[in-house]
């Protein structure tokens, strides 16, 4: 079951056509219970480890590696010289390490695309390829605890950068169109509008009062 399971996520990032029956709904992703998810995630990640650890010596058999099309005249040259020997001792431990994967898949198509696709996208990362996540809805029947089973970097998660919030500008404020009363304080206040007093009298009006 796990094999199966393994070998069905390696299988959904195959290219597909009109013709594929069952198309992947999205690729790199399967979707099985947590404990089942939880179960098959070392299997996926152990012969990830191992088609990493692979490419070196697939790197360094394409030194000797030939262009000419197989069974071809120069094919035929390049096959009987030193350069295939060494082109085989070059890639002998990157075909082990296939045999090695195939004989925990059982699947030749998976193998293929677990050394030539998933290999190298994850050729920088020491570990860590496969994601669980829990799923909120059980399943239907025995509402069992769903959950998916992911590669990084397929369908990653990242959040909205922060935003700073803009604030509009406040307008300035417009001065009031005067009223009759506050046009009247402003005069008054004002140091041109000074009261004109009753002129004084003089002494001898003052005198004259005083007497009658």
């Amino acid at each position: 079951m796990l094999r199966n399971m393994a070998a069905s996520l390696f299988l959904t990032e195959r290219e597909t056509d009109e013709f594929d029956l069952n198309p992947p709904k999205v690729p790199g992703r399967i979707i099985t219970t947590v404990a089942k998810a939880k179960e098959v995630r070392a299997l996926v990640e152990k012969c990830i480890t191992i088609a990493r650890k692979a490419l070196v010596h697939e790197e360094a058999a394409r030194e000797f590696e030939t262009q000419a099309e197989r069974n071809t005249a120069a094919w035929e040259e390049w096959r009987n010289s030193e350069q295939w020997r060494k082109w085989v001792d070059a890639r002998a431990p990157a075909v082990a390490a296939r045999r090695r994967v195939f004989a925990l898949l059982r699947d030749k198509e998976a193998v293929r695309i677990c050394f030539e696709e998933i290999a190298p996208r994850f050729k920088d990362r020491p570990g860590g390829y496969t994601r669980v996540l829990r799923l909120a809805t059980p399943r239907l029947g025995d509402a069992g605890p769903r959950a998916l089973i992911e590669f990084v970097g397929r369908n990653d998660r990242r959040p909205a950068e922060p935003t700073k919030p803009t604030f509009a500008a406040e307008p300035e404020p417009t001065a009031a169109p005067p009223t009759d009363e506050t046009a009247a304080e402003a005069e008054a206040e004002s140091p041109s509008a000074v009261a004109v007093a009753d002129p004084p009298q003089s002494t001898e009006e003052n005198s004259a009062d005083e007497e009658s």
